[in-house]
């Protein structure tokens, strides 16, 4: 059952109140943003510590780390365990972040967890204790942990940008995995892989396991070097010796110390993530075949998602160059004799020059469209500093919907180009869809 908070002076915010005050606190990514952990490190001591007797497995890298953390929260939770999982950013509702056995928390409880979290910050701020009232990220990452602590036996913890100074990065897990590291956010992580990387291991603990996913050499070097330097236990994606790997379109199978695996989350990429969540889940001694069920449940919306058919409506948040770099792949390999269609809309600062090329060559037609956020580009600015054969603009995502409904029914259509793009789509697409299977 839901946890009910500590009694406090002040009325309770209603959910759709505390979601418009979390979007009032703002980002890490906005200009001036401090970055550190100390001031998560004094908001929880004055929770009660609730990070503190936690089991976790903390998650860090540039792409894969989403889809890999809800395969090995699938599996955990297949063998018994009540099972957490933490990700961002979410698609609809800020609830799908904090998610309890497969299923975001109700809306009363993301407001209750608000409640106590704010209420702290508040008096913290008005006493001097605290410089300012914790971020957006930080305030909802406070809160899965006061949730976590009263209703889960072990979570899965997704790093949300970078790992050293991520808020996150306040746990003491049991195991730590490192997907691939790609390069984004290099204003605020660095500009070459080692620097990114060296921020990714920080989430490093010492003696603490390490599963590492398949990396560039630079970026394997940098990791390694911080694990063996704390000692930490290195498994290694790459040496795994997977067998009768079959891709198609819509999942992929594999063999792994002669247990057979179905993934569902389509994208070769993804045979890669679901080894990481096989050997994370070995870790904490689940039985093969009990990991297998598990990772054949999964569910990670938004990535690679058909949601409807003929012509078929696939969403896919590739907002950055690895991500590109995948669905580029993915499309050569499953859809080179379809009719390829893509809607694509973007964020001003992400980096259109190296993903637009990867992509809209690929297209037979081009949709330019934004989401309605405000950081959004617009479809005709983006139209002019892109050139392609047969490219649109749409005012708006549903705009948008309405012109891929044109496309010829053996066509694919994929949304994509950022996450935001993805959600409202879903939203309009499925508007009665539940996040989880059940």
């Amino acid at each position: 059952m839901p946890w009910q908070p500590r009694l406090s002076a002040l009325p309770q915010l209603s959910y759709p109140d505390s979601v418009r005050y979390l979007y009032a606190l703002g980002n890490e990514l906005k200009p001036g943003a401090k970055f550190g952990l100390e001031r998560m490190h004094a908001l929880l001591a004055a929770l009660g510590s609730p990070e503190r007797g936690q089991r976790f497995i903390h998650v860090a890298g540039t792409n894969g780390k989403g889809s890999t953390c809800a395969m090995i929260a699938a599996a955990l939770r297949t063998s018994g365990l009540r099972t957490a999982l933490y990700t961002s950013p979410h698609l609809l509702s800020p609830t799908e972040r904090v998610q309890i056995d497969g299923t975001p928390i109700p809306e009363a409880e993301f407001a209750a967890a608000f409640d106590e979290v704010h209420v702290v910050a508040e008096r913290m701020v008005a006493e001097g204790s605290l410089d300012a009232h914790p971020s957006y990220f930080e305030t909802v990452t406070a809160m899965a942990l006061l949730i976590f602590s009263r209703r889960a036996e072990i979570v899965v913890f997704e790093v949300g940008l970078g790992g050293r100074l991520d808020a996150t990065n306040v746990v003491q897990p049991e195991l730590c995995v490192i997907t691939p590291v790609h390069y984004d956010h290099e204003s605020f992580l660095g500009n070459t892989l080692p620097s990114i990387a060296w921020e990714k291991a920080g989430i490093l603990k010492p003696g603490v396991p390490l599963i590492e996913g398949r990396q560039d050499e630079a970026a394997a070097a940098t990791i390694e070097e911080r694990a063996r330097a704390l000692q930490c236990p290195i498994t290694r994606v790459a040496d795994a010796a997977v067998t009768e790997v079959v891709a198609c379109a819509t999942d992929s199978a594999f063999t792994l110390q002669g247990q057979r695996y179905t993934c569902p989350l389509p994208g070769r990429h993804q045979i890669d993530n679901a080894v990481a969540a096989v050997l994370a889940c070995l870790h904490f001694g689940v039985a093969l075949q009990t990991i297998a069920t598990g990772i054949a449940q999964t569910v990670w919306p938004g990535r690679l998602e058909f949601v409807r058919r003929s012509p078929d409506f696939v969403l896919d948040g590739a907002h950055n160059p690895s991500g590109a770099l995948a669905l580029a792949a993915y499309i050569r390999e499953f859809c080179y004799q379809r009719p390829v269609w893509l809607v694509y809309g973007t964020m001003r600062d992400k980096a259109i020059e190296e993903v637009t090329p990867q992509l809209f060559p690929l297209a037979d037609r081009l949709i330019l469209t934004a989401p309605d956020f405000p950081r959004a580009l617009r479809p005709e600015a983006l139209k002019e500093a892109v050139e392609h054969r047969d490219a649109i603009t749409a005012p708006n995502v549903a705009e948008a919907i309405r012109e891929a409904e044109k496309a010829p029914r053996d066509a694919i259509v994929f949304f994509t180009g950022s996450l935001y793009l993805v959600g409202e789509a879903r939203g309009l697409l499925m508007p009665t869809a539940s996040y989880n299977r059940a």
